[in-house]
Protein backbone atom coordinates (compact mmCIF):
# COMPACT_ATOMS: atom_id res chain seq x y z
CA UNK A 1 0.00 0.00 0.00
CA UNK A 2 2.79 2.09 0.89
CA UNK A 3 4.65 1.32 -2.30
CA UNK A 4 1.51 2.84 -4.42
CA UNK A 5 1.33 5.44 -2.47
CA UNK A 6 4.62 6.62 -3.13
CA UNK A 7 4.13 5.68 -6.76
CA UNK A 8 1.06 8.03 -6.93
CA UNK A 9 2.62 10.99 -5.74
CA UNK A 10 5.70 10.42 -7.83
CA UNK A 11 3.25 10.75 -11.20
CA UNK A 12 1.53 13.46 -9.60
CA UNK A 13 5.06 15.44 -9.20
CA UNK A 14 5.70 14.68 -12.95
CA UNK A 15 2.50 15.96 -13.57
CA UNK A 16 3.04 19.33 -12.17
CA UNK A 17 6.53 19.72 -13.55
CA UNK A 18 4.97 19.06 -17.05
CA UNK A 19 2.68 21.53 -16.85
CA UNK A 20 5.18 24.15 -15.34
CA UNK A 21 7.09 23.28 -18.41
CA UNK A 22 3.86 23.84 -20.53
CA UNK A 23 3.56 27.07 -19.21
CA UNK A 24 7.46 28.05 -19.66
CA UNK A 25 6.77 27.32 -23.29
CA UNK A 26 3.24 29.54 -23.76
CA UNK A 27 4.99 32.44 -21.66
CA UNK A 28 7.66 32.40 -24.10
CA UNK A 29 5.41 32.39 -26.97
CA UNK A 30 3.51 35.19 -25.40
CA UNK A 31 6.64 37.20 -24.06
CA UNK A 32 7.88 36.61 -28.00
CA UNK A 33 4.82 38.18 -29.51
CA UNK A 34 4.53 40.83 -27.33
CA UNK A 35 8.38 41.47 -28.74
CA UNK A 36 7.22 41.09 -32.55
CA UNK A 37 4.46 43.04 -32.18
CA UNK A 38 6.34 46.03 -30.45
CA UNK A 39 8.92 45.82 -33.57
CA UNK A 40 5.84 45.90 -35.58
CA UNK A 41 5.10 49.29 -34.06
CA UNK A 42 7.45 50.44 -34.11
CA UNK A 43 7.93 50.29 -38.02
CA UNK A 44 4.53 52.05 -38.42
CA UNK A 45 5.13 55.05 -36.80
CA UNK A 46 7.48 56.58 -39.24
CA UNK A 47 4.92 56.05 -41.73
CA UNK A 48 2.68 58.64 -41.93
CA UNK A 49 -0.76 57.96 -40.76
CA UNK A 50 -4.00 57.42 -42.65
CA UNK A 51 -6.52 59.91 -43.03
CA UNK A 52 -9.33 59.41 -40.68
CA UNK A 53 -12.76 60.38 -41.47
CA UNK A 54 -14.02 63.34 -39.82
CA UNK A 55 -16.36 63.34 -36.91
CA UNK A 56 -19.63 63.83 -37.78
CA UNK A 57 -21.41 66.90 -37.44
CA UNK A 58 -22.97 67.19 -33.74
CA UNK A 59 -26.97 67.57 -33.93
CA UNK A 60 -28.30 70.76 -33.10
CA UNK A 61 -29.35 71.17 -29.41
CA UNK A 62 -33.36 71.65 -29.80
CA UNK A 63 -33.52 73.45 -26.40
CA UNK A 64 -34.24 77.51 -27.11
CA UNK A 65 -30.64 79.24 -25.75
CA UNK A 66 -30.73 83.29 -25.22
CA UNK A 67 -27.85 85.28 -26.74
CA UNK A 68 -27.54 87.18 -23.04
CA UNK A 69 -29.39 86.70 -20.02
CA UNK A 70 -32.54 89.01 -19.84
CA UNK A 71 -32.36 91.00 -16.56
CA UNK A 72 -34.86 90.16 -14.21
CA UNK A 73 -37.72 92.47 -14.07
CA UNK A 74 -38.42 94.72 -11.06
CA UNK A 75 -40.99 94.08 -8.83
CA UNK A 76 -43.69 96.50 -8.98
CA UNK A 77 -45.88 96.86 -5.75
CA UNK A 78 -48.10 100.11 -6.14
CA UNK A 79 -51.58 99.33 -7.77
CA UNK A 80 -54.05 101.93 -8.74
CA UNK A 81 -56.81 99.16 -9.18
CA UNK A 82 -59.21 100.65 -7.01
CA UNK A 83 -59.05 104.30 -8.89
CA UNK A 84 -59.38 102.15 -12.40
CA UNK A 85 -62.94 100.40 -10.96
CA UNK A 86 -64.29 103.43 -10.41
CA UNK A 87 -67.76 103.13 -12.16
CA UNK A 88 -67.72 106.74 -13.05
CA UNK A 89 -65.09 105.56 -15.85
CA UNK A 90 -67.45 103.56 -17.62
CA UNK A 91 -65.82 101.43 -19.96
CA UNK A 92 -62.39 102.31 -18.99
CA UNK A 93 -59.06 102.11 -21.37
CA UNK A 94 -55.51 103.23 -20.98
CA UNK A 95 -51.61 102.47 -21.36
CA UNK A 96 -49.23 103.92 -19.24
CA UNK A 97 -45.42 103.62 -20.43
CA UNK A 98 -42.13 104.91 -18.24
CA UNK A 99 -40.47 106.89 -20.95
CA UNK A 100 -36.76 106.53 -19.46
CA UNK A 101 -36.93 102.43 -19.80
CA UNK A 102 -40.09 102.10 -22.43
CA UNK A 103 -41.81 99.88 -20.40
CA UNK A 104 -45.79 99.30 -20.37
CA UNK A 105 -46.56 99.85 -16.63
CA UNK A 106 -49.95 100.23 -16.92
CA UNK A 107 -52.83 98.40 -19.72
CA UNK A 108 -55.80 98.54 -19.87
CA UNK A 109 -57.09 97.40 -23.71
CA UNK A 110 -54.60 99.98 -24.44
CA UNK A 111 -54.60 98.21 -28.03
CA UNK A 112 -58.10 98.68 -29.10
CA UNK A 113 -58.71 101.70 -31.00
CA UNK A 114 -61.97 104.30 -29.90
CA UNK A 115 -62.56 107.70 -30.43
CA UNK A 116 -60.11 109.69 -29.02
CA UNK A 117 -61.91 113.13 -28.72
CA UNK A 118 -60.25 116.19 -28.73
CA UNK A 119 -56.69 113.94 -27.95
CA UNK A 120 -56.63 113.78 -31.61
CA UNK A 121 -55.29 117.79 -31.57
CA UNK A 122 -52.03 116.11 -30.69
CA UNK A 123 -51.76 113.83 -33.68
CA UNK A 124 -52.91 116.70 -35.69
CA UNK A 125 -50.00 118.72 -34.31
CA UNK A 126 -47.39 115.47 -34.35
CA UNK A 127 -48.64 115.43 -38.08
CA UNK A 128 -48.18 119.22 -39.20
CA UNK A 129 -45.01 119.56 -37.51
CA UNK A 130 -43.65 116.65 -39.55
CA UNK A 131 -45.61 117.25 -42.76
CA UNK A 132 -45.38 121.43 -42.96
CA UNK A 133 -42.54 121.90 -40.42
CA UNK A 134 -42.81 124.47 -37.57
CA UNK A 135 -41.90 127.63 -39.97
CA UNK A 136 -44.89 126.96 -42.11
CA UNK A 137 -47.66 129.15 -42.88
CA UNK A 138 -50.51 129.81 -44.62
CA UNK A 139 -51.02 132.44 -46.99
CA UNK A 140 -54.30 134.24 -47.99
CA UNK A 141 -53.59 135.91 -51.12
CA UNK A 142 -55.36 138.45 -53.98
CA UNK A 143 -54.62 138.10 -57.84
CA UNK A 144 -56.28 140.45 -60.49
CA UNK A 145 -59.27 138.79 -61.97
CA UNK A 146 -59.54 138.37 -65.97
CA UNK A 147 -62.04 141.31 -66.27
CA UNK A 148 -61.32 144.79 -65.51
CA UNK A 149 -62.17 145.67 -61.59
CA UNK A 150 -62.22 142.70 -60.42
CA UNK A 151 -60.06 140.64 -58.06
CA UNK A 152 -60.10 137.31 -56.54
CA UNK A 153 -59.62 136.97 -53.02
CA UNK A 154 -57.94 132.97 -52.72
CA UNK A 155 -58.14 131.35 -49.54
CA UNK A 156 -55.28 129.27 -48.54
CA UNK A 157 -57.02 127.83 -45.01
CA UNK A 158 -56.01 130.49 -42.66
CA UNK A 159 -58.88 130.62 -40.29
CA UNK A 160 -57.04 133.41 -38.09
CA UNK A 161 -57.18 136.03 -40.88
CA UNK A 162 -59.06 138.56 -38.97
CA UNK A 163 -61.19 141.00 -39.77
CA UNK A 164 -60.57 143.47 -36.62
CA UNK A 165 -59.08 146.57 -37.48
CA UNK A 166 -55.15 147.42 -37.17
CA UNK A 167 -54.49 147.85 -33.57
CA UNK A 168 -57.46 145.44 -32.39
CA UNK A 169 -56.58 141.98 -31.40
CA UNK A 170 -58.78 138.81 -31.87
CA UNK A 171 -59.06 135.56 -30.36
CA UNK A 172 -55.76 134.90 -32.24
CA UNK A 173 -52.85 137.28 -31.49
CA UNK A 174 -50.73 138.25 -33.90
CA UNK A 175 -52.84 136.91 -36.58
CA UNK A 176 -53.04 138.72 -39.87
CA UNK A 177 -55.62 141.23 -40.76
CA UNK A 178 -57.92 141.56 -43.67
CA UNK A 179 -57.33 145.41 -43.74
CA UNK A 180 -53.55 144.81 -44.57
CA UNK A 181 -54.19 142.82 -47.31
CA UNK A 182 -56.78 145.24 -48.71
CA UNK A 183 -54.35 148.05 -48.21
CA UNK A 184 -52.30 146.55 -50.28
CA UNK A 185 -54.68 145.12 -53.27
CA UNK A 186 -56.00 148.91 -53.37
CA UNK A 187 -52.50 150.18 -54.22
CA UNK A 188 -51.24 147.71 -56.44
CA UNK A 189 -54.01 147.32 -58.42
CA UNK A 190 -54.40 151.32 -58.37
CA UNK A 191 -50.65 151.04 -59.83
CA UNK A 192 -51.45 148.72 -62.24
CA UNK A 193 -54.24 150.12 -63.61
CA UNK A 194 -53.52 153.57 -63.00
CA UNK A 195 -56.69 155.11 -65.68
CA UNK A 196 -58.80 152.96 -64.01
CA UNK A 197 -58.05 151.94 -60.49
CA UNK A 198 -61.51 151.18 -58.50
CA UNK A 199 -61.88 148.20 -57.87
CA UNK A 200 -65.65 146.80 -58.45
CA UNK A 201 -66.00 142.77 -57.67
CA UNK A 202 -64.27 140.26 -55.83
CA UNK A 203 -64.17 136.83 -56.26
CA UNK A 204 -63.95 134.65 -53.70
CA UNK A 205 -61.80 131.41 -54.68
CA UNK A 206 -62.29 128.91 -51.98
CA UNK A 207 -61.01 125.75 -54.23
CA UNK A 208 -58.34 124.44 -51.75
CA UNK A 209 -60.91 122.66 -49.39
CA UNK A 210 -63.86 121.31 -51.45
CA UNK A 211 -67.00 123.05 -50.47
CA UNK A 212 -69.08 119.70 -50.47
CA UNK A 213 -67.30 119.39 -47.80
CA UNK A 214 -67.23 121.31 -45.52
CA UNK A 215 -69.55 119.76 -42.35
CA UNK A 216 -68.58 115.96 -41.39
CA UNK A 217 -71.94 113.90 -41.27
CA UNK A 218 -70.91 112.60 -38.01
CA UNK A 219 -71.02 116.01 -36.64
CA UNK A 220 -73.98 117.60 -34.73
CA UNK A 221 -74.86 120.89 -35.86
CA UNK A 222 -75.62 122.67 -32.58
CA UNK A 223 -71.62 122.90 -32.66
CA UNK A 224 -71.91 125.79 -35.01
CA UNK A 225 -74.76 127.56 -33.15
CA UNK A 226 -72.82 127.16 -29.35
CA UNK A 227 -69.55 128.42 -30.85
CA UNK A 228 -67.51 125.10 -30.68
CA UNK A 229 -66.76 124.82 -34.56
CA UNK A 230 -66.78 126.64 -37.95
CA UNK A 231 -67.41 125.18 -41.20
CA UNK A 232 -64.44 123.99 -42.82
CA UNK A 233 -63.55 125.94 -45.74
CA UNK A 234 -60.64 127.60 -47.56
CA UNK A 235 -61.37 131.22 -46.53
CA UNK A 236 -63.31 132.46 -43.37
CA UNK A 237 -61.96 135.28 -41.06
CA UNK A 238 -61.88 134.68 -36.70
CA UNK A 239 -62.64 130.93 -37.48
CA UNK A 240 -66.35 132.43 -38.55
CA UNK A 241 -66.45 133.77 -34.99
CA UNK A 242 -69.84 136.15 -34.38
CA UNK A 243 -67.48 137.37 -31.75
CA UNK A 244 -63.64 137.32 -32.59
CA UNK A 245 -62.15 137.86 -29.59
CA UNK A 246 -64.55 134.98 -27.84
CA UNK A 247 -62.82 131.82 -27.66
CA UNK A 248 -66.99 129.99 -27.63
CA UNK A 249 -68.55 132.34 -29.98
CA UNK A 250 -71.51 131.24 -32.36
CA UNK A 251 -70.85 130.17 -36.02
CA UNK A 252 -72.74 131.22 -39.84
CA UNK A 253 -74.12 128.80 -42.04
CA UNK A 254 -71.73 131.04 -44.32
CA UNK A 255 -68.49 131.46 -43.30
CA UNK A 256 -67.19 132.59 -47.00
CA UNK A 257 -70.13 135.06 -47.49
CA UNK A 258 -69.17 136.59 -44.04
CA UNK A 259 -65.05 136.54 -45.06
CA UNK A 260 -66.21 138.64 -48.72
CA UNK A 261 -68.49 140.89 -46.55
CA UNK A 262 -65.51 141.43 -44.62
CA UNK A 263 -63.17 142.15 -47.15
CA UNK A 264 -65.32 144.37 -49.53
CA UNK A 265 -65.48 146.62 -46.38
CA UNK A 266 -61.91 146.66 -46.07
CA UNK A 267 -61.50 147.49 -49.60
CA UNK A 268 -63.37 150.67 -49.03
CA UNK A 269 -62.03 151.61 -46.04
CA UNK A 270 -58.40 150.97 -47.22
CA UNK A 271 -59.65 154.07 -49.98
CA UNK A 272 -60.84 152.17 -53.21
CA UNK A 273 -62.06 154.34 -55.61
CA UNK A 274 -65.02 151.97 -56.22
CA UNK A 275 -65.99 151.88 -52.06
CA UNK A 276 -67.43 148.52 -51.50
CA UNK A 277 -67.17 146.11 -54.01
CA UNK A 278 -69.64 143.51 -54.53
CA UNK A 279 -68.45 139.84 -54.32
CA UNK A 280 -69.11 136.51 -55.13
CA UNK A 281 -67.92 132.89 -55.33
CA UNK A 282 -65.41 132.37 -58.41
CA UNK A 283 -61.94 130.88 -59.31
CA UNK A 284 -58.70 132.93 -59.83
CA UNK A 285 -57.67 132.50 -63.65
CA UNK A 286 -54.40 133.68 -64.63
CA UNK A 287 -54.03 137.32 -63.36
CA UNK A 288 -50.65 138.30 -61.19
CA UNK A 289 -50.23 138.84 -57.75
CA UNK A 290 -51.45 141.45 -56.00
CA UNK A 291 -51.18 141.16 -52.71
CA UNK A 292 -50.49 138.79 -49.89
CA UNK A 293 -50.74 137.84 -45.85
CA UNK A 294 -49.16 134.88 -44.04
CA UNK A 295 -50.65 133.70 -40.98
CA UNK A 296 -48.12 132.52 -37.93
CA UNK A 297 -45.12 129.73 -37.68
CA UNK A 298 -47.27 126.50 -37.52
CA UNK A 299 -45.43 126.40 -34.69
CA UNK A 300 -47.40 128.75 -32.66
CA UNK A 301 -50.70 127.61 -34.62
CA UNK A 302 -49.55 124.41 -32.92
CA UNK A 303 -49.83 126.02 -29.72
CA UNK A 304 -53.32 127.92 -29.55
CA UNK A 305 -55.23 124.65 -30.94
CA UNK A 306 -53.88 122.39 -28.47
CA UNK A 307 -53.97 124.75 -25.73
CA UNK A 308 -57.59 125.90 -26.19
CA UNK A 309 -58.40 123.10 -28.33
CA UNK A 310 -59.71 124.91 -31.32
CA UNK A 311 -61.71 122.65 -32.98
CA UNK A 312 -61.25 124.99 -36.38
CA UNK A 313 -57.63 125.62 -36.35
CA UNK A 314 -57.50 121.69 -35.96
CA UNK A 315 -59.71 120.80 -38.81
CA UNK A 316 -58.02 123.88 -41.03
CA UNK A 317 -54.73 122.47 -40.54
CA UNK A 318 -55.51 118.67 -40.70
CA UNK A 319 -56.90 119.38 -44.54
CA UNK A 320 -53.69 121.73 -45.14
CA UNK A 321 -51.93 118.29 -44.35
CA UNK A 322 -54.27 116.37 -47.36
CA UNK A 323 -53.59 118.94 -49.78
CA UNK A 324 -49.25 119.23 -48.75
CA UNK A 325 -49.64 115.35 -49.97
CA UNK A 326 -51.65 116.35 -52.86
CA UNK A 327 -54.43 114.42 -51.41
CA UNK A 328 -57.22 116.99 -52.67
CA UNK A 329 -57.55 118.69 -48.88
CA UNK A 330 -61.05 116.47 -48.50
CA UNK A 331 -61.98 114.77 -45.00
CA UNK A 332 -61.73 111.05 -46.60
CA UNK A 333 -58.28 111.99 -46.97
CA UNK A 334 -57.53 112.48 -43.84
CA UNK A 335 -56.24 108.86 -42.72
CA UNK A 336 -53.74 108.49 -45.65
CA UNK A 337 -52.49 111.65 -45.03
CA UNK A 338 -52.33 111.60 -40.82
CA UNK A 339 -50.33 107.89 -41.55
CA UNK A 340 -47.98 109.12 -43.94
CA UNK A 341 -47.15 112.06 -41.64
CA UNK A 342 -47.11 110.34 -38.14
CA UNK A 343 -45.06 107.17 -40.15
CA UNK A 344 -41.91 109.87 -39.27
CA UNK A 345 -42.38 108.82 -35.79
CA UNK A 346 -41.61 104.78 -36.03
CA UNK A 347 -45.11 103.95 -34.56
CA UNK A 348 -47.38 101.59 -36.01
CA UNK A 349 -50.11 103.47 -37.60
CA UNK A 350 -52.58 100.45 -38.49
CA UNK A 351 -55.15 100.93 -36.53
CA UNK A 352 -55.66 104.87 -36.92
CA UNK A 353 -58.65 105.48 -38.25
CA UNK A 354 -58.99 109.28 -38.90
CA UNK A 355 -62.59 110.99 -39.02
CA UNK A 356 -61.45 114.69 -38.63
CA UNK A 357 -58.52 116.52 -36.96
CA UNK A 358 -60.00 117.97 -34.13
CA UNK A 359 -61.40 115.18 -32.33
CA UNK A 360 -65.22 116.34 -33.01
CA UNK A 361 -66.58 113.30 -34.55
CA UNK A 362 -67.14 109.82 -32.98
CA UNK A 363 -66.17 107.86 -36.20
CA UNK A 364 -62.24 108.66 -34.85
CA UNK A 365 -60.10 105.14 -34.00
CA UNK A 366 -57.01 105.67 -32.23
CA UNK A 367 -55.87 103.23 -29.50
CA UNK A 368 -54.67 104.69 -26.37
CA UNK A 369 -51.43 102.77 -26.81
CA UNK A 370 -50.56 105.00 -30.17
CA UNK A 371 -51.20 108.08 -27.84
CA UNK A 372 -48.99 107.06 -25.20
CA UNK A 373 -46.09 105.94 -27.53
CA UNK A 374 -46.81 109.02 -29.51
CA UNK A 375 -46.07 111.10 -25.80
CA UNK A 376 -43.02 108.80 -25.57
CA UNK A 377 -41.58 110.15 -28.78
CA UNK A 378 -42.55 113.50 -28.23
CA UNK A 379 -40.46 113.50 -25.06
CA UNK A 380 -37.81 112.28 -26.55
CA UNK A 381 -37.68 114.84 -29.65
CA UNK A 382 -35.95 118.05 -28.98
CA UNK A 383 -38.30 119.21 -32.19
CA UNK A 384 -41.64 118.09 -30.63
CA UNK A 385 -41.38 120.40 -27.44
CA UNK A 386 -43.76 122.95 -28.85
CA UNK A 387 -46.09 120.28 -28.48
CA UNK A 388 -45.56 119.50 -24.87
CA UNK A 389 -45.59 123.65 -24.27
CA UNK A 390 -48.57 123.52 -25.57
CA UNK A 391 -50.43 120.91 -23.23
CA UNK A 392 -52.53 122.69 -20.49
CA UNK A 393 -50.95 122.17 -17.14
CA UNK A 394 -52.74 120.18 -14.53
CA UNK A 395 -54.47 122.91 -11.82
CA UNK A 396 -52.54 126.10 -14.32
CA UNK A 397 -53.77 126.40 -17.56
CA UNK A 398 -55.88 125.90 -20.24
CA UNK A 399 -58.59 123.44 -20.12
CA UNK A 400 -56.84 121.92 -17.38
CA UNK A 401 -56.70 125.27 -15.39
CA UNK A 402 -59.90 124.40 -12.92
CA UNK A 403 -59.18 120.40 -12.52
CA UNK A 404 -56.99 118.72 -10.32
CA UNK A 405 -58.13 120.16 -6.88
CA UNK A 406 -58.51 118.90 -3.45
CA UNK A 407 -57.82 115.21 -3.06
CA UNK A 408 -56.28 115.21 -6.65
CA UNK A 409 -54.23 118.44 -5.60
CA UNK A 410 -50.47 116.49 -5.19
CA UNK A 411 -50.45 115.71 -9.10
CA UNK A 412 -51.33 119.82 -9.84
CA UNK A 413 -48.24 121.12 -11.99
CA UNK A 414 -46.90 117.97 -12.38
CA UNK A 415 -49.54 116.80 -15.62
CA UNK A 416 -49.45 118.63 -18.59
CA UNK A 417 -52.07 116.40 -20.77
CA UNK A 418 -54.34 117.25 -23.70
CA UNK A 419 -58.29 117.27 -22.34
CA UNK A 420 -61.18 115.53 -24.57
CA UNK A 421 -64.83 115.27 -24.78
CA UNK A 422 -67.75 114.28 -26.86
CA UNK A 423 -70.77 112.36 -26.39
CA UNK A 424 -70.11 109.23 -24.27
CA UNK A 425 -66.34 109.97 -24.64
CA UNK A 426 -63.56 111.58 -21.95
CA UNK A 427 -60.30 111.25 -22.66
CA UNK A 428 -56.99 112.47 -21.13
CA UNK A 429 -53.52 111.76 -22.61
CA UNK A 430 -50.02 113.07 -22.07
CA UNK A 431 -47.03 113.59 -19.38
CA UNK A 432 -46.62 114.19 -15.99
CA UNK A 433 -43.26 113.93 -13.60
CA UNK A 434 -44.33 110.86 -11.15
CA UNK A 435 -43.35 111.58 -7.35
CA UNK A 436 -40.16 109.23 -7.64
CA UNK A 437 -38.64 111.61 -10.46
CA UNK A 438 -39.89 109.24 -13.08
CA UNK A 439 -41.02 110.81 -16.52
CA UNK A 440 -44.49 108.98 -17.23
CA UNK A 441 -46.43 109.07 -20.68
CA UNK A 442 -50.02 108.15 -20.77
CA UNK A 443 -53.25 107.88 -22.33
CA UNK A 444 -56.71 107.21 -20.55
CA UNK A 445 -60.23 106.56 -22.13
CA UNK A 446 -63.44 106.71 -20.09
CA UNK A 447 -66.16 104.98 -22.42
CA UNK A 448 -69.78 104.59 -22.71
CA UNK A 449 -72.86 105.63 -20.66
CA UNK A 450 -70.37 108.54 -19.04
CA UNK A 451 -70.74 111.80 -17.47
CA UNK A 452 -68.82 115.14 -16.73
CA UNK A 453 -68.11 113.14 -13.26
CA UNK A 454 -65.51 110.85 -16.22
CA UNK A 455 -63.25 113.81 -15.71
CA UNK A 456 -62.41 114.25 -12.06
CA UNK A 457 -62.42 109.86 -12.37
CA UNK A 458 -59.89 110.40 -14.26
CA UNK A 459 -58.16 112.94 -12.90
CA UNK A 460 -57.92 110.88 -9.85
CA UNK A 461 -56.44 107.57 -11.78
CA UNK A 462 -53.92 110.14 -13.16
CA UNK A 463 -52.97 111.48 -9.53
CA UNK A 464 -53.13 107.89 -8.39
CA UNK A 465 -50.62 106.97 -11.29
CA UNK A 466 -48.35 109.74 -10.39
CA UNK A 467 -48.22 108.59 -6.82
CA UNK A 468 -47.07 105.02 -7.75
CA UNK A 469 -44.84 106.73 -10.33
CA UNK A 470 -41.89 103.63 -11.69
CA UNK A 471 -43.19 101.36 -8.80
CA UNK A 472 -46.77 101.06 -10.62
CA UNK A 473 -47.67 97.66 -11.12
CA UNK A 474 -49.85 96.22 -14.19
CA UNK A 475 -52.43 94.71 -12.02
Amino acid sequence: MRRHTVAVTATGLSLVFALLAAGAVVVGVAVGEERAFAAVALEQEVEPEAESEPDPEPEPDPRPVPDELVPPSPLRTCTIASQAADPRLGQFQAHVIDIATGDTLFDRNGDVAQPAASNMKVLTAAAALAALGPDYRLTTRVVAGDEPGTVVLIGGGDVTLSALPPGEESFYPGAPKLADLAAQTVAAYAAANPDEPAITRVLLDTAYFPDEDRWDSSWNRSLQTIGYASEVTALQVDADRSNPRAQESPRSTDPVGRAGQAFAHALAGAGNPGGAPAFERGAAGGGGQLAAVRSQPMAQLMERMVLDSDNSLADSIGRVISRHYGLGGTAASLTPAFVQALGAYGIPTERLVVRDASGLSNLNQIPPAYLAQLFTVIERSPELQVITRSLPVAGQSGTLRTRFGGANSSAAGQVTAKTGWIDNVFTLSGLMTASDGSRIAFSLYALGPVNFSAREALDTVTTAIHGCGDNLANI
